[in-house]
């Protein structure tokens, strides 16, 4: 279950159990903000928050008007100004501003929109998510677009795929690691929700379900693995192709692809030398360069994550 889900399954679980909670949301920011539109905090009636809209001093002021709107039982939103009037005392002076809906949530009744997302997030679906409020005395809607989890397949289990599939969980990703080396997959060293395929690497590439949500990182033992998986996967629609290694043995396994009919614009596509520059050597530095193109990518384009206000009647 990825973050957002998370967070929409505690806000359930809460309301489920009799307590109240408010979901708070960025819906629009300008100049420098220390978080973007769709970054949520789940306020829970004791106090307690999850998630974040970035730093200490707005988190505190949201926090205190979103008591505030549960106790008058009232949802609506707040425009706030990260300059000194909240950074004087931990440095958060970003200089933007973030407009943040606050929006309770009392009876059991309101949860359906709520458990439709976590169910199609769940399902490794994207989910629009309506987010009724209250603005200057009237009711509208935004739609918050929640993007479905993606797929990390990562070719080989050995140092750098195991540190980045365990990275990787953390940046919200399905995490799949392949190997022929059963023991290279125990749960011990890749856990859950880390999953291992056992088997010919480039058999169960071939075999999976490669879609335009899904990421393949070749970081396999050898050459031969190397150019087998990649053979599997380079004609598929994954929306990233990244394999390790020297500009040399990437040149040499293109050069075999492609004496093998794989067309070579085909094979630009793919990020090789994997991960960004930024001058790894470790076996960690190496990961964190992986994940940070994976994210670049990731990031490069999507749906919007709000949209609205729209306009909606008070009857409906």
């Amino acid at each position: 279950m990825n973050s957002q889900a998370a967070l929409l399954a505690s806000l359930i679980g809460a309301v489920e159990a009799g307590q109240t909670a408010a979901l708070c949301i960025v819906l629009a920011t300008r100049g420098s903000t220390p978080q973007s539109p769709g970054a949520m905090l789940l306020l829970h009636g004791d106090g307690r928050m999850e998630g974040t809209i970035g730093g200490g001093c707005v988190e505190a002021e949201v926090r205190k008007r979103a008591l505030a709107m549960l106790a008058e039982r009232r949802s609506g939103t707040a425009e706030f100004k990260l300059n000194h009037d909240y950074g004087w005392d931990d440095g958060l002076i970003c200089g933007g501003q973030m407009d943040v809906a606050v929006v309770p949530v009392f009876e059991a009744g309101a949860l359906g929109p709520f458990r439709e997302a976590v169910a199609r997030l769940a399902g490794q679906y994207a989910a629009d998510l309506p987010i009724r409020l209250e603005h200057e005395g009237r009711p509208v809607e935004y739609r918050l677009h929640l993007e479905a989890t993606p797929t990390l397949l990562i070719a080989g289990a050995g140092h750098v795929g195991a540190e980045l599939a365990r990275l990787a969980v953390g940046l919200d990703y399905r995490t799949v690691v392949i190997d022929d080396r059963a023991d290279l997959l125990s749960p011990e060293r890749l856990p859950p929700p880390i999953e291992g395929l056992t088997g010919d690497i480039a058999e169960v590439l071939r075999g999976w379900p490669i879609d335009a949500n899904t990421y393949v990182v070749i970081v396999t033992r050898g050459h031969r693995h190397d150019e087998q998986a990649l053979h599997a996967v380079v004609d598929s629609p994954a929306r990233y192709l990244g394999m390790i290694g020297s500009r040399r043995k990437i040149q040499v396994i293109f050069d075999d692809l492609a004496e093998l009919g794989v067309d070579r614009d085909r094979l630009e596509r793919v990020h090789s030398p994997i991960g960004l520059a930024i001058g790894a050597i470790t076996v960690p530095e190496i990961a964190v360069s992986i994940a940070a193109e994976l994210t670049q990518v990731r990031r490069e384009r999507g749906a919007k994550p709000v949209t609205g206000p729209f306009e909606i009647s008070a009857s409906s």
